[in-house]
């Protein structure tokens, strides 16, 4: 489907315009208008990143002076970024996706399809969350039960590799909350509005 194909559509049924500050999908609630917001902060952690790696090509060729923490805290920063990715895309009805079969169902059927893929998402997301869990529970308990991050074993050693799966583990719960939010008011028609908020991501 086109964009403008997409325009036309949202004109049709009505689909109130976001604007560029807020585009969560209309159905994503409230939990998917914070999830949106908060993209800018990860988005900030790729300039950040960046950044860093400018510094340490300087520090490192220039002045023959390179740290040991630089390429660690732009793996970090770049990892958490791809984590929220995930959660970010569903709240804003953005991720690719096949619709061959989807685009030939309208009205009722295409929401049930709505639901049903919602309801499936969910149960995915709260799978890996649970298998995520069991991760962290090695990541941030030692075998006697006391509290300690995994620490990468670099020189640095800083405790990100137990920080990135705890933050996995919690952007897997709160998508498969956000994906219940979808199926709810998928099922419920939000606002009057179709079935379907329209994704950046159809083909």
């Amino acid at each position: 489907m086109s964009s403008d194909d997409n325009i036309e559509n949202a004109a049709e049924h009505g689909l109130e315009d976001h604007g560029e500050k807020d585009k969560a999908a209309l159905q994503a609630g409230a939990l998917g208008s914070l999830i949106n917001k908060g993209g800018i902060i990860f988005a900030l952690g790729l300039v950040v990143a960046m950044l860093i790696l400018i510094q340490e090509v300087f520090l490192r060729y220039v002045l023959n002076s390179p740290t040991i923490w630089a390429h660690e805290t732009t793996i970090f920063l770049c990892a958490a970024a791809f984590i929220y990715g995930g959660l970010y895309c569903a709240a804003r009805n953005s991720h690719i996706r096949v619709v061959i079969v989807y685009d030939f169902v309208k009205g009722d059927v295409r929401r049930a399809f709505d639901v049903v893929i919602s309801l499936v998402c969910a149960a995915s997301s709260a799978f890996f969350a649970w298998a995520a869990w069991l991760m962290v529970q090695r990541a941030i308990f030692t075998p006697d039960g006391a509290f300690r991050l995994e620490t990468s074993g670099s020189a640095w050693n800083p405790p990100t590799p137990g920080l990135l799966k705890v933050f996995m583990f919690i952007v897997l719960l709160l998508m498969a909350i956000q994906f219940l939010v979808l199926a709810w008011n998928y099922a419920r028609g939000e606002r009057g509005a179709p079935p379907t908020t329209l994704g950046e991501g159809d083909v």
